[in-house]
């Protein structure tokens, strides 16, 4: 698993990285790592890859390193310059007969675990899934503050995280992004990319991505509550 926290959040803003806000008293990051060592077991033989910016090494990530790997197998790679990057270079420490990688934001600290757990067993079949919302919105195009059409939402879902790739599938899919010059925004979109199908899991709303400050108080709401 390839927990990837090395953002900077810079919609959020303030001094603290995004994947280290506190939720609860507990940092973003550790609340995703604690539910995906709920969903997949860290002493069963699989492990969890934290990806993080070089510059919190010595200090975010300090005071909760140990807390993290008492979790299981928890290693750590250097963020890169692009969510690609940092995914190389997450997987290029774990072990060679990894046969599943699921890729996760920090920032989806609420992440619903028997979805995440559905999203690896569609993986195991297909070879890449991730997790979806239906969009319930209509949408919007617009320009210079106008709109210039309204979008059909039909078939339209909104991507979440965890995604799963076949590891062999994902090897192929970044060789061929670098070929092409490809840069994906979300994991399996390599996939797509290369032209493989990508099976869908239903995600939660309340798998929230915390992006914008609004969004840390109604995390906060849903964990306190129990919602999520």
């Amino acid at each position: 698993m390839l927990l990837l926290a090395a953002g900077r959040g810079s919609r959020f803003g303030g001094p603290i990285p995004k994947a280290y806000l506190p939720l609860l008293g507990k940092p973003l990051v550790l609340h995703s790592a604690e539910r995906l060592a709920r969903a997949v077991d860290l002493r069963a033989g699989n492990q969890l890859i934290v990806v993080v910016h070089r510059d919190d090494r010595s200090s975010h990530l300090l005071p909760i390193q140990a807390a993290l790997q008492a979790l299981g197998d928890v290693r750590f790679a250097e963020g890169g310059d692009s969510r690609q990057e940092s995914m190389q270079n997450g997987l290029a420490i774990a072990d060679a007969d990894a046969d599943l990688i699921l890729v996760h934001d920090a920032a989806r600290a609420l992440f619903p675990i028997n979805a995440a757990q559905e999203c690896v067993a569609a993986a195991a079949a297909s070879g890449a899934a991730l997790l979806a919302l239906p969009v319930p919105d209509t949408l919007k195009r617009v320009c210079d503050g106008h709109v210039t059409a309204t979008v059909d939402r039909t078939n339209l879902w909104q991507a979440q995280t965890p995604q799963v790739i076949r590891r062999d599938l994902l090897l192929r899919a970044f060789a061929h992004a670098t070929a092409t010059g490809f840069a994906g925004t979300d994991d399996v979109s390599l996939v797509e990319h290369l032209g493989e199908r990508v099976a869908v899991v239903m995600g939660s709303a309340t798998n929230l991505k915390v992006t914008r400050p609004e969004d840390l108080p109604l995390a906060t709401a849903l964990l306190a509550a129990g919602i999520a």
